[in-house]
């Protein structure tokens, strides 16, 4: 019985030490490194406008208005029904329930060959015609449509998109907001970011810092 008392007992010490070792202190020492070393990234990219914080340059969120019918917001599945914001460029297709839900990231788990899959892709791009087709030069087919306009991300709620998904929706934005094409041109370069590590990937576009730079120029704020 003495033996066993002690064997408890150093099981326990020893799970409190290791406890307090790699469950408190190595994650405190870590967080307190990157605080000081990267606190942009420790903190989530986080993006604030006037002391608000408006999202992250790591999350995609909606640009979108709320579909009212009389009166009401209109709803379905229990959530209110969006339709994008021709003002402002748009995020790729989003995979989360409700769209852009940060708080639940995920993806459809469907094959390439996939019915469900290619019904989306499908609507994807019917939209993405709809919203951008009227004002791009020559008009848009479906083989002009950029994969990730037609597509969702991994995660369902990336912030950036293509270049050439910018170039496309810039026509819009620029007809809507009354701006010279070259102007809204100007933006989208400058907040291009460049590859992963340099190599890795392809250049793409922050939306929530091209949108944000958009209403400064024109003095409004969303």
């Amino acid at each position: 019985m003495s033996a066993l008392r002690k064997d408890i007992a150093a099981a326990t010490i020893g799970m409190l030490m290791f406890t307090l070792l790699v469950g408190i202190g190595y994650p405190l020492v870590i967080e307190g490194i990157s605080q000081l070393a990267f606190p942009g990234n420790a903190n989530g990219q986080q993006v604030h406008l006037h002391g608000q914080l408006v999202g992250s340059k790591l999350i995609g969120q909606s640009f979108a208005d709320i579909v009212y019918k009389h009166g009401k917001p209109e709803m379905q599945d229990g959530n209110p029904v969006t339709t994008p914001d021709p003002r402002y460029f748009q995020t790729r297709p989003s995979g989360t329930d409700p769209a852009d839900n940060a708080a639940a990231t995920e993806f459809a788990n469907y094959g390439p060959n996939s019915t469900i899959t290619l019904a989306a892709i499908k609507s994807n791009i019917e939209a993405y015609i709809a919203l951008n087709g009227r004002y791009y030069p020559g008009g848009l087919t479906a083989a002009k449509v950029p994969v990730d306009a037609a597509d969702t991300s991994a995660s369902g709620v990336d912030p950036d998109i293509s270049i050439a998904n910018a170039d496309i929706q810039a026509h819009r934005v620029a007809t809507v907001r009354h701006l010279p094409l070259r102007t809204v041109m100007r933006l989208v370069a400058k907040f291009t970011g460049l590859r992963g590590v340099g190599f890795s990937g392809e250049d793409t576009v922050n939306v929530l810092e091209l949108n944000l730079a958009l209403n400064r120029l024109q003095g409004g704020r969303r």
